[in-house]
């Protein structure tokens, strides 16, 4: 038993050297996971409150809470980014990609997508139902909203599914500053969505900061994966 426990974790260090992103990937999940937490015991806290309704507010022009920042033409472009978060195109993207896998004949890719987004959105929404937190009510919100606030469905959804198509187009690639590009790319897009439901006023944000670290969370627990099944 000894000996065998002593042959898998040499069989682990192994693979930690010939993946040395393992354990900072796992690092970085931990993270994540822990921020999250953090944020779920403190929405309720009336200091995180007043957090979120002077950042909220600061993206309000001074004296009229009904008008974000900049011009109309910024909000406009708010508006465009939020739909970069939003379930059509999302669900566009990953069933584009998934038909992408299928074509190169990639099926374990191909599952590995459908699988770790679809069961990413049903994190998101049971995350979602489990804490029903009120939105925004300090300024008029810049787009429909229907559900509730913590965490960000859009911000969340971002994360998983941007980071996810990042780290797993970007295994595909040979050239290192092209990954940094693909995941730097991913990453950026994510925040912008995040920033966006702020801008917007349908978000606290800590909503959005739960959403990162979730989204976030989920796409890295995605790469370990496919770096042991290898698709």
């Amino acid at each position: 038993m000894l000996s065998r426990s002593l042959k898998h974790f040499l069989e682990l260090l192994g693979r930690w050297r010939a993946e040395p992103l393992i354990p900072a990937l796992l690092l970085l999940i931990a993270g994540s996971l822990w921020g999250f937490i953090e944020l779920t015991d403190f929405v309720e806290d009336r200091e995180v409150h007043h957090f979120d309704q002077t950042l909220l507010l600061s993206m309000r022009t001074p004296g009229d809470t009904s008008d974000p920042i900049g011009p109309q033409w910024v909000e406009e472009m708010g508006r465009d980014l939020t739909a970069l978060g939003g379930f059509t195109i999302l669900t566009g993207l990953t069933i584009a990609t998934f038909g992408v896998a299928l074509f190169f004949r990639k099926p374990k890719l191909a599952a590995l997508i459908a699988v770790s987004i679809f069961s990413g959105m049903l994190i998101m929404k049971f995350a979602k139902s489990s804490f029903d937190r009120p939105r925004p009510d300090l300024v008029p919100h810049g787009v429909v909203v229907s559900n509730a606030s913590f965490p960000s469905g859009h911000t969340t959804m971002a994360a998983i599914v941007y980071l996810t198509l990042g780290v797993l187009l970007a295994r595909t690639q040979t050239n290192r500053a092209l990954r940094i590009y693909i995941i730097s790319l991913s990453a950026i897009i994510a925040i912008l969505v995040g920033v966006s439901r702020v801008y917007l006023g349908v978000h606290w944000p800590t909503d959005v900061l739960a959403g990162w670290t979730l989204g976030a969370a989920w796409a890295l627990g995605v790469w370990l994966v496919a770096m042991k099944i290898d698709p």
